[in-house]
């Protein structure tokens, strides 16, 4: 039995779990900082391996994106992230939770990631100061790039 079959059985799904990330998988991660989850990213990293930054060559499965209020313009931002994007990937969104120093207006996710051609399929806790949305391409984004 796997370790996630397991945990599953358990009742108890980890983080890596939530946010879909399985063995063998490459993740692109940016907007790193000091404040970021570090039990989230070491979670994803015994996971799948080390997390690739955004000069990466390689097609990645998912992307881990930091974002903070001041921290640039989000639609840029997640445009940037589908570059290397593979067509069944995801944009995991990480924003600190209301009331935490840099918390992101859920409307400014709302008017960006449609306009970068994503759409929100969820969210996760993703920590004690950060939430996680799922952000998957619309059909036919990839192909408009």
């Amino acid at each position: 039995m796997s370790a996630t079959a397991g945990q599953a059985a358990d009742g108890v799904r980890s983080l890596a779990d939530r946010f879909g990330i399985e063995p063998g998988m490459v993740v692109m991660e940016m907007g790193y900082d000091e404040d970021v989850d570090q039990d989230l990213r070491d979670a994803l990293t015994d996971r799948c391996g080390d997390l690739v930054d955004e000069d990466t060559d390689e097609v990645v499965d998912a992307v881990l994106v930091w974002y903070r209020d001041g921290d640039g313009d989000l639609f840029e931002l997640l445009v940037d992230a589908l570059g290397p994007l593979a067509d069944n990937g995801v944009v995991w969104l990480l924003t600190p939770k209301a009331g935490r120093d840099g918390h992101v207006e859920p409307s400014e996710v709302a008017e960006s990631a449609p306009t970068a051609g994503l759409q929100q399929t969820s969210t996760v806790n993703a920590g004690r100061d950060w939430s996680g949305a799922r952000l998957v391409l619309r059909r036919g984004a990839k192909a408009k790039k």
